[in-house]
C-alpha cells in the first residue's frame, strides 16, 4: 500500500494528530492533555502520511527561535510501525528544514530509548542533555544533524540566520 507525506493545515489532520499523541508514548508519560497537542500542533508545521484508509503518522517540525530547524513531534499509529514510515516523515521535515537552516535540531525523552536509535540510526548526534526538562527523574536529550557552518550555509544557499 503507498504513503503520501503531505503538508497540512486541515482542522481535521490536526486534531487527528493529537488524539494519537494522547494514545501513546511518550506523550502519556510526560502527561500531555489535548490542549497542549493541539497548541503545539498549531504553533508548528505539519506533515501528515496517508495510505488509502486515512492518516498513519505525521510530524511537527518548527523553522524559527533559537534552534532554527527543530523537530518537535513524530508520530506513527502502532498498525504502521516498523515499516520505515518514521524515517520518510524525518526526511520530509529535514528536506523542508535544510532549506532554511543548516542545522535539524530534537530532543528525545531518555525513556524512549527505540525512538533514539533510529535519529542516530539517521545521523543525529547529542549535543546535550536537559535534567528532569519535562517531567521529574527523566531528561530530554538534544540531537543535532549538522550540516554546514552558519557561513557556508548562507554563502551556498544563500539562507540567512535569525
Amino acid at each position: 500500500m503507498q504513503t503520501l507525506i503531505s503538508d497540512s493545515r486541515l482542522l481535521q489532520d490536526q486534531e487527528w494528530a493529537a488524539r494519537l499523541m494522547l494514545s501513546m508514548e511518550p506523550w502519556q508519560t510526560l502527561g500531555r492533555q489535548s490542549a497542549d497537542c493541539l497548541q503545539a500542533i498549531q504553533e508548528s508545521f505539519l506533515a501528515v502520511a496517508r495510505d488509502s484508509d486515512g492518516p498513519t503518522g505525521f510530524i511537527l517540525w518548527t523553522t524559527s527561535g533559537l534552534l532554527n530547524g527543530y523537530i518537535r513531534t513524530i508520530a506513527v499509529s502502532p498498525a504502521h510501525q516498523g515499516r520505515g514510515l518514521g524515517q520518510a516523515l524525518i526526511a520530509h521535515a529535514e528536506a523542508n528544514i535544510l532549506a532554511q537552516s543548516p542545522n535539524v535540531f530534537l530532543c528525545v525523552s531518555s525513556f524512549n530509548p527505540r525512538a533514539r536509535a533510529l535519529y542516530e540510526r539517521l545521523g543525529y548526534k547529542q549535543v546535550g542533555r536537559l535534567e528532569n526538562l519535562l517531567i521529574p527523574g527523566h531528561d530530554e536529550v538534544l540531537l543535532r544533524k549538522a550540516g554546514p557552518s552558519w557561513r557556508e550555509f548562507r554563502q551556498t544557499c544563500g539562507g540567512s540566520a535569525e
